[in-house]
Parts: C-alpha cells; structure tokens; sequence
C-alpha cells in the first residue's frame, strides 16, 4: 500500500519517557481496566482474529462516547493499521453515528491472505476529554484468499550468494512491499554473512522477481527471526531482526525503494532467539521483545519512542527456562496484546498477558510436546480465539495448542514432520476460509504443507524435497492473482524457490471442486442475499461492483454450461 498521506510530527525523545518505560518494565502492575468516564471500544469490523475478510473491507471501530475526531488525526500512530505483507495502511477517515463510529477506509486494497493489525493509542480521546484507557487498543484479523485448486510448481530460483563459493546462510526473511508497487517483495536474512538481501518483484503480475539490490543492508552476525512494521511512522516497511551471536537487535528503517537506512543496534540479553513487534505500552508505537536463550533465559523490553528513537532494553525474568520462539497476539481478547513464548528446556509454552503498561502478568504454562524453536498462532480451528502452531526442532514433530480465548492452552495435538524442524507458518493455503500449515526441517531436508479440514486437524498434503536444507516457508501471493504462493528458503544451498500456485480457479466455482454445478447454483442464490457482499461471494462478482445480481447471473449461467 502507498504511504500515509498526511503531515505528522512524531513524538520527541524524553529523559522522563525512558525513565518511565525503564520503571514499568521493572515494577509488577495488575491488567489495566476501564476507569469510569474512559473512552472505550465497543466493536470493531472485522472481528479481531476474522479469517475471511475481503481485501476491499474497511476497518470500523464504535466507541461508547462520541470521539474528538481531531485526536484522531492528531497524529500517525493514534488510529492505525498495517497489513503483514501490504505494509501500512494509507486511507481516510469518516465518522459517524454521533462520532461513536470511526471508519479508516483504504485507498488500495488489502493484500490477500494476509494478517492485518490495528492499532489505537491513549492519545485518543472523546468530545468531552475523555481519554481511551492507557494501555491503548489494539487487535488484528486476516484477510480471505481465492479458492482455487492447489497446483504448486518451482517458478523460480533465488540465489541469495554473489559469490558461488560463499557461503551466506539464508535462514529466514520477511515478504512485503517494500516499495509500495503492490506487489510483495522478498527480503532474506543471512546469518554468516549478517545482512540482508531484497529481491524486488517485478510487478509484472507473473510472480517473478530481479536480482537482489546491492550493496546489502547489514544486520547482526547470525541474524535469525525477522520482522516487519513501520517503527517511526513514515508509512514505509521497516524490519527488525534478533542477532543470535551478537546480542543485539538490528533494526532497518525502510526507504521505501527496497533499501534501508544504517541499522539501529540495541544490545539485548544472551543469545535472542526469538522477536516480537507489538505496542504494549499503549502510546500507538511499535515495540520490540525479544527471548534471550543465554543462560537460564530471560526476556527483553524496547520501547519504541518514536521518530525512529528507541529505549535500551530492560531485562525480564519471567520464571520459565530456556525461552527460545516467541510471537504476540491477543491471546484473551481485551485489546491489549499478549507474549507467547516457548520455552525448549521446558518443552512448554507460556503465555503472559499484556498489562498495556510495558509489564506482562503470567496466564499459563502449557506442555508442546517437544523442544519448539518456532512459534506462530492463529485462529486454527475457527472459534474466534488465538491457537498456537510450533516447529519443535529437536523433537521432529509439530504441535496445534487451541486456544480458550481467556490465555489458557489445550493438550498439545502432536505431528510428525521431517528431522528438525526450524520454522512453522500459518496461512490459507487452498482458499478454503481456514489456516493450513507448513514446517521447514533442516536435517529432513524438507518442507511439509499441511491442510486443515476446518476444526484445526490437519493432515499432510505435500512434502517439497529442499535441495540441502529447509529453513522457512513464507506464504504470501506473489503473483497478484488471490490465491497463496510460497517461498521457500534453504539455508544450506542459500536459495529460495518461488512455489507458485498456478491452480487457475473456474469462474464461479464456489466450491473449487473444480466444475460449476447445482452446489455453486445454490450457493449463487445465497450470495445474491448477501449486503453487503461476503468475502466469500466474490467469486460470483463477475462485474466487479461489490453486488451479487442479473449482471453477475448472465456470467454464472454461462460458467455453469461449461463440462
């Protein structure tokens, strides 16, 4: 998506702010609740943790009071939103329904199959000076992908060395629009050589990439977990990465052309294995925590300040060993995102639960089944609640946890995948309206993609043979037709194949059986009462204009008498 549009001034460092932030993350403190007279959220559209959400949707919040609209606009980072591959959100707002109803509404799409997160700070505040709670709000949802058989085949390859005898270590990377053409562009970590390598999608619509940008942006020695936001508001990609052997987090400040500024290093505890961006401190800036595997293990807190500024990290004991993967979400749906962490001594997952002050409260601890070195969640089993998908590499399994929507986890669902598996992800890979599941293993030499029959069961569809060693699977589109590519990283061979799904779907086949039959006809029928129009619907919108009627059904009848 293309940059915010408006002018703001983010907010200036303080000695007061870092000394508050360093005071928060030290002292224990209870979960903020609503004081009486405070701003608060009522709903919002899309549901937090929605699957099937049209890349056209707005994003709709209601208050309880009527908001000051000028608190809105006031500045970046107190009504926002940011798709995981799309980047953040450029848009407009309305209000409405006596100023209680507030609609960003963006000006390009969505893109598909992607997770969106929405973000509102304390700064917000209603007509009469009421302020929104502290901790702020914020929550995420995804977007629905197109139906359409599953037909994967190697596009292309990506050589990540630029010279053939080098190794470079390609572990892992981030798929987003880097430079705001609309089409997803790759950038990979390498670990021996500590940077970063972009290839840029051609936008050409066929999923095909150019070499990668030189000279590379450096990041920490053995640079592994990566992610994207936007730290200083600017409207552009930037990524942040957990550098293993030097004790640091890289950040890279995006320019919006697939390069990044000189990276900001902030030392963290021993050995970070694992990074989460989230705003757990309510002011509507990202911030950053990483798990520190040194020792016994510990966790550490940045504070985002803003205009690209960052706090030094405070270290919290949280009372479990060897914390290794971690992910946020929120796991008990009070607006206030939460850290899931596995812990490999412990094979277990905790998760502690957001304050929104910069302090975490213990919620659970749960058994994985095994030594997880990845974590990623989602709403698996399609309850409305946050589950949780590990790659438990020493153990050579995976494991589905469903969550109680409260920060509790259910008995571990074990699955056996190829010999030690590095890295888990979650994305709808066959358009179906829930989240399958892929592993990428080292020693098994191999990625496993995994279908899921709608309840969170899941069973294997295909295991891709990885030249030398598998190290990440990033589901995105690259090609801009609706339905879910890949690309798949071997850390050995240091390359990505570009895994595209040229399944071509059959006009109004709803059901992707792949012919259009009396079920579509029926389903057709149900559409066209359907306003407004349902994600799932879309495929029956031959004419484009957000309406299932006589026009789309001239179209259907045509499809229908196809063999």
């Amino acid at each position: 998506m293309s940059a915010w549009t408006a002018s703001r001034n983010p907010r200036t460092t303080s000695t007061l702010a870092i000394f508050m932030l360093t005071l928060a993350a030290a002292a224990p403190a209870a979960p903020a609740t609503p004081r009486a007279g405070e701003l608060t959220v009522i709903t919002t559209s899309p549901a937090h943790s929605t699957l099937d959400v049209s890349v056209h949707d707005s994003i709709t919040v209601t208050f309880n009071q009527p908001i000051n609209p000028a608190t809105v606009l006031a500045a970046p980072q107190n009504f926002w939103a940011y798709g995981r591959w799309s980047g953040p959100v450029s848009g407009t707002f309305s209000f409405a329904n006596n100023d209680k109803r507030v609609t960003l509404t963006p000006d390009e799409p969505f893109f598909a199959g992607e997770q969106v997160f929405v973000v509102l700070s304390h700064d917000l505040e209603s007509d009469t000076g009421a302020p929104l709670r502290s901790a702020g709000y914020a929550f995420s949802f995804w977007t629905n992908a197109r139906r359409a058989p599953i037909n994967y085949a190697v596009l292309d390859t990506l050589d990540c060395r630029d010279d053939p005898e080098v190794s470079t270590r390609a572990y892992g990377g981030v798929g987003s629009d880097l430079n705001n053409d609309g089409y997803v562009d790759l950038a990979v970590v390498q670990e021996d050589t500590a940077d970063l390598r972009v290839f840029m999608n051609l936008a050409q619509g066929d999923g095909m990439f150019g070499d990668f940008i030189q000279p590379f942006s450096a990041i920490g020695n053995r640079a592994s977990p990566s992610e994207p936001t936007d730290f200083n508001m600017d409207g552009e990609i930037d990524i942040c990465t957990a550098d293993i052997n030097d004790n640091t987090v890289s950040i890279l400040l995006g320019n919006g052309d697939g390069t990044f500024q000189p990276r900001v290093v902030i030392n963290v505890g021993s050995t970070p294995r694992g990074i989460a961006v989230l705003d757990f401190d309510g002011d509507g800036f990202i911030d950053i925590v990483t798990t520190n595997n040194g020792g016994n293990g510990n966790v550490s807190l940045i504070g985002n300040l803003g205009g690209g500024l960052f706090t030094s990290a405070q270290q919290i004991e949280f009372g479990i060993t060897g914390e290794w993967s971690l992910t946020a979400t929120d796991m008990n749906h009070d607006g206030i995102f939460d850290l899931v962490i596995g812990a490999s001594s412990a094979q277990a997952i905790m998760i502690q639960l957001g304050n929104g002050d910069g302090t975490f409260s213990f919620a659970s601890e749960t058994p994985c089944g095994g030594r997880t070195w990845m974590l990623v969640t989602g709403d698996v089993n399609g309850d409305g609640f946050e589950d949780v998908a590990t790659a438990n590499g020493q153990s050579n399994n995976g494991a589905i946890l469903q969550g109680d929507g409260k920060g509790g986890l259910g008995a571990a669902e074990i699955y056996s995948v190829p010999a030690l598996p590095l890295a888990t992800d979650l994305g709808d890979i066959d358009g179906d309206g829930d989240l399958d599941w892929t592993t990428s293993s080292f020693f098994g030499s191999a990625w496993r993609i995994l279908l899921n029959d709608g309840t969170g069961l899941y069973t294997v569809h295909e295991t891709v043979i990885a030249p030398e060693a598998g190290s990440c699977t990033i589901i995105h589109d690259i090609d801009n037709d609706g339905d879910m590519d890949m690309a798949l990283i071997d850390e050995l061979a240091d390359v990505v194949l570009v895994y595209q799904n040229s399944g071509v779907a059959i006009p109004a086949d709803f059901d992707g059986a792949g012919v259009v039959d009396l079920f579509d006809f029926a389903a057709f029928l149900d559409c066209s009462q359907s306003t407004p129009i349902h994600p799932d619907c879309e495929v029956f919108d031959a004419d484009n204009n957000r309406a299932i009627n006589l026009r789309d059904f001239g179209k259907f009848q045509i499809a229908i008498s196809l063999p």
